[in-house]
C-alpha cells in the first residue's frame, strides 16, 4: 500500500453507545481531513456493569469490522473498554492498525499539570474497580493523590437523554457532593458520557476544580500520532460512517444532534 493510500485509510472508534460520539466530534473538530468510522455498540450498552469477559468479547468482534473498514487507527473510545480490553485488543490487532486508548492521554496531561495534587475520577464501576487510573496515575510517581468514585447511574441517564435538567441536576449534585471526593482540584471525567453533563459539573464546582474532557486531550493526542506515524490525512477522503449492532431512533437523534448532519445508520449485529 503506498503512503497516499495509508494516509486516505479511515480513522475507527468505538464506544457501547453515545458516549464516544463526544470523542467523535473533538476529533471531527480538530482533525477534519480525517475520514471517521464509528461504531455503537447499542445492543450491549452500558458497558460499565459488565464482565471483563464480555467487554473484551465484543472488543474483538468490534475489531474485525474495523479492521474489515481498512481503518489505520482504532481509537477504544470508552473508558471500560479501555480498561478492560486495551491489552487484549492491540495484540489482536497486531500490525493492521495502530490501536489507541482513552486512558492514556488524560493520564500523561494530570502528569504534567496536577504534580503533587489531588485529583479525583468519576466513571462506571467497571472503570474505578479496574484501578487502571490509579495504577498509571501511581507509575507517573508524581505525587498526584487520586480519589476515586463510581458513579454508575451517570452513563444510563445520559443515553436516555437526561442531561441538562432537574434530573441529572440533583444525581450530578448527590454524586459530587460525595466525601470520597473531598479536597480535589481537578476531575476527571472518567467515562465518554461525561461531556454532556461538563457544563453541569463545572457549574457545581464553581470554577473551582479544573473538569477534565477527555475528548479534547484524546482529539489532540490523535493529532500527534498521525503526524509521528506520517499517516495523516491531507483530504477529506469521504463522510463519517456510523454502525450500530442495534438499530435505536434515539441513537440516530443523538448522532445527528452531534454532527449537526443528516447520518446513516448501518445496521451491524455483533452476532448472527
Amino acid at each position: 500500500m503506498n503512503s497516499t493510500e495509508n494516509k486516505a485509510r479511515p480513522i475507527g472508534v468505538f464506544d457501547s453507545g453515545i458516549g464516544g460520539l463526544t470523542v467523535a466530534k473533538a476529533i471531527k473538530a480538530h482533525l477534519p481531513e480525517e475520514q471517521l468510522v464509528y461504531f455503537g455498540d447499542t445492543a450491549h450498552l452500558p458497558y460499565g456493569d459488565k464482565s471483563t469477559a464480555a467487554i473484551q468479547a465484543y472488543s474483538v468482534k468490534i475489531c474485525d469490522l474495523l479492521i474489515k473498514q481498512n481503518c489505520k487507527i482504532i481509537l477504544i473510545a470508552c473508558n471500560s473498554a479501555s480498561a478492560a480490553a486495551y491489552e487484549l485488543v492491540r495484540e489482536y490487532v497486531g500490525s493492521k492498525a495502530l490501536v489507541l486508548n482513552v486512558i492514556d492521554p488524560v493520564v500523561a496531561y494530570v502528569g504534567q499539570q496536577f504534580a503533587q495534587k489531588t485529583v479525583g475520577l468519576i466513571g462506571t464501576k467497571q472503570t474505578v474497580l479496574s484501578n487502571v487510573y490509579k495504577k498509571k496515575i501511581d507509575n507517573l510517581d508524581q505525587g498526584i493523590m487520586l480519589k476515586s468514585l463510581a458513579t454508575p447511574l451517570l452513563a444510563p441517564m445520559i443515553e436516555e437523554g437526561f442531561f441538562n435538567n432537574t434530573i441529572s441536576e440533583s444525581v450530578i449534585q448527590t454524586y459530587l457532593s460525595d466525601p470520597a471526593l473531598n479536597g480535589i482540584e481537578a476531575l476527571i471525567l472518567g467515562c465518554t458520557h461525561y461531556p454532556l453533563i461538563k457544563e453541569q459539573i463545572t457549574q457545581f464546582y464553581g470554577g473551582k476544580v479544573e473538569v477534565l474532557d477527555a475528548s479534547e486531550l484524546v482529539a489532540r493526542h490523535l493529532g500527534q500520532v498521525l503526524t509521528q506515524s506520517g499517516i495523516a490525512s491531507d483530504r477529506l477522503p469521504g463522510e463519517p460512517h456510523f454502525y450500530v449492532s442495534d438499530y435505536t431512533v434515539s441513537f440516530e437523534a443523538s448522532t445527528q444532534l452531534f454532527f449537526q448532519q443528516k447520518v446513516h445508520l448501518e445496521h451491524y449485529p455483533l452476532w448472527e
